[in-house]
């Protein structure tokens, strides 16, 4: 009982997950991204669209943002399955739904998910609860980072075969680790075999965000300290390069939150654009 007791997601991940269902429930067609499965992951329950966080207007430009980074790394996944590769990492994998809602592709992959044991206990038993299940394919890989745990043996252990190029995201878990923490991250992944790839999201210091936009980053700042995810580093485009050029990657290009805008929105007519303020890193080895 005591374990049921803390087998929760995380709320980031959950907020995250809803306002992926937000966008498909409530923006107008064509979608930019379609996950309506994290929804049924989370089952938040009758009135969930009117908890305050999930405010259609004023929420609108963080829900635009989230659906334009998880179109971008899914294009970029499914491209790496295209060229070969057969193994993804999902760094604070969180409610992630690749391997349920694109089977096609999950099929060609063995898929690592690497969270918190609490969130990936949760995930398991509500995976086998909606009859998804978990295929071999599929290897949810518990890292209790609170207690230092190795999440390079850990994934090492679930069948991560290191001699093979990979590809592994990491978005939205720069904010919440301290530069230290990222540069050992990036010196590991540099490690990888030769054809990997690595998708990683950094927040830009408020300097760099529109105008527009910087009040309602400001506001989540201590909503996100409350809820016991403060945001903790920020990165200019420029800072983030040479952290991951110093830690060995061959190539890595700067993706702007801008860029993804006017790839995905630009023909809208809803008014529906990302808000600025996180950015990619894409590196190869």
């Amino acid at each position: 009982m005591a374990d049921e007791q803390i087998e929760v997601p995380d709320s980031t991940a959950v907020r995250v997950a809803l306002w992926r269902a937000m966008h498909v429930q409530i923006d107008a067609a064509p979608h930019v991204f379609e996950d309506e499965a994290g929804l049924r992951l989370a089952a938040p329950g009758e009135g969930w669209r009117s908890r305050p966080d999930m405010d259609p207007h004023g929420t609108s430009g963080f829900r635009a943002a989230v659906v334009a980074r998880a179109r971008f790394v899914e294009d970029l996944v499914v491209d790496q399955v295209g060229h070969g590769i057969d193994q993804y990492v999902i760094l604070g994998a969180g409610l992630d739904t690749f391997a349920q809602r694109r089977p096609e592709s999950a099929a060609r992959l063995r898929i690592f998910e690497i969270d918190q044991p609490a969130t990936q206990a949760w995930k398991r038993r509500r995976l086998i609860e909606l009859g998804y299940g978990i295929p071999d394919r599929l290897r949810l890989v518990p890292v209790d980072f609170e207690a230092g745990g190795n999440w390079w043996q850990q994934l090492s252990a679930a069948g991560f075969d290191p001699g093979r190029p990979a590809v592994v995201v990491c978005t939205g878990v720069t904010v919440y680790l301290t530069r230290t923490a990222t540069e050992a991250t990036l010196r590991r992944l540099a490690g990888l075999a030769p054809g990997s790839t690595l998708a990683m999201t950094f927040m830009l210091p408020a300097e760099l965000i529109d105008d527009a936009d910087r009040a309602a980053l400001e506001e989540t700042k201590p909503r996100a300290e409350a809820s016991g995810t403060p945001f903790i580093s920020f990165y200019t485009p420029q800072e983030m390069l040479a952290l991951a050029r110093t830690a060995g990657f061959e190539d890595a290009r700067h993706v702007s939150g801008t860029l993804l805008a006017t790839r995905y929105f630009a023909d809208r007519t809803d008014g529906l654009r990302p808000s600025s303020g996180e950015d990619l890193l894409i590196a190869t080895v």
